[in-house]
């Protein structure tokens, strides 16, 4: 059963990095339908298609837009004392693996010394703030087991992408530990968590190398579609799936010092969900018919066969269970974009989607 916070979120001070984002515009929406006062700091949104350039940001309430680099600490350092935040959602990042490969400086940069910026300029906070820190279920040494990772599981990655997200979860431990346990410290203020997410597809996501935004390019564009590594298993799940994981355990870290005081979380799907790329392409057929043939380019880079995540622990601490299943959220997901290239409003369907999960 989903909550609705007990209006927790009301009137408080949020800022999202990285809002300008596929994740970010959809937890900046669900946030201002919290009645929340939400900053977003960010660059500028990419070029269109992009989610957060089709819902006229300009006409959202209790709203502030600050364009910003995570790695420029002046600029940052601005943001958090104009937003003064009771909660961040960190989110800012380079997301995308082929990008690491073609600038692993901008992705160590942005995903390390991003997230090291920001911790350090939250230190100058003089107030209790909660801070949810994004990471990725590819932060795990991959074995390729058929089981989930565990949250002390180890921690690896081949990719830049990987790697620099990995590297940013032992930064994060290390300063807690270093920083946040001094008596007197200011750091004593933060309480933070990290949350490593599954796969996540929903309406509005048009970035490069991510299987739905390439389905539905092809079928915009009546082009065969190519499909990588089509029996490679992920947590497929919706956006809105782990976004209600990272409010709940933004809600338990400002409430719950002790108990919740070094987190970190997993948030996939229920393990049914698990699914190939292949079945996840059958099923958007049964909404949008595609033809796809296999991408057998052999300079594509290379992915792991396998990878799922152990949820128990998201379940029993946060009370989060997923609530849709793998053929909702797909159904849900091409669905959006139809009506939306049917002309649709992007941020109505949005909202139709969040009414749904919230019960509103």
């Amino acid at each position: 059963m989903v909550e609705n916070f007990n209006n927790f979120f009301e009137d408080k001070n949020v800022l999202i990095t990285g809002h300008t984002g596929f994740k970010g515009t959809w937890l900046l929406l669900i946030l201002l339908k919290l009645k929340a006062k939400v900053w977003g700091f960010s660059l500028e949104a990419e070029p269109e298609p992009n989610l957060f350039r089709s819902i006229n940001s300009k006409r959202l309430k209790n709203f502030d837009h600050i364009v910003g680099d995570i790695c420029n600490k002046q600029s940052l350092e601005q943001a958090i004392a104009r937003s003064q935040p009771d909660i961040v959602f960190h989110l800012a990042a380079q997301p995308l693996v082929r990008r690491s490969y073609q600038n692993p400086i901008l992705t160590w940069e942005t995903n390390l010394n991003g997230t090291l910026n920001l911790l350090e300029k939250l230190t100058q906070l003089r107030k209790k703030c909660s801070v949810v820190l994004i990471t990725t279920d590819k932060v795990y040494k991959n074995k390729n087991w058929k089981y989930g990772y565990r949250e002390n599981d180890e921690l690896g990655g081949n990719d830049p992408y990987s790697a620099s997200k990995a590297a940013t979860e032992l930064l994060i431990k290390s300063w807690r530990k270093s920083f946040c346990n001094r008596k007197n410290a200011y750091s004593n203020l933060l309480k933070i968590g990290t949350a490593r997410a599954g796969n996540v597809i929903g309406g509005g996501d048009w970035a490069e190398d991510r299987i739905i935004p390439d389905i539905v390019r092809s079928l915009m564009q009546k082009n065969n579609l190519k499909i990588r590594n089509k029996y490679a298993t992920r947590p497929w799940q919706h956006v809105i799936e782990p976004l209600y994981g990272y409010l709940l355990l933004s809600r338990k870290l400002y409430q719950d010092n002790s108990t919740y005081y070094e987190s970190e979380f997993n948030f996939g799907p229920n393990i049914e969900s698990n699914k190939t790329v292949v079945a996840l392409v059958n099923e958007v057929n049964k909404t949008w018919k595609i033809n796809f043939i296999e991408d057998t380019n052999q300079d594509n880079p290379p992915e792991e066969k396998n990878l799922n995540l152990d949820i128990t622990k998201a379940q029993i601490d946060l009370n989060w269970i997923p609530k849709w299943s793998f053929t909702e959220t797909i159904y849900k997901t091409i669905i959006w974009y139809k009506e939306v290239f049917e002309g649709a409003s992007a941020i109505d369907r949005c909202y139709e989607d969040i009414d749904e999960y919230f019960e509103i």
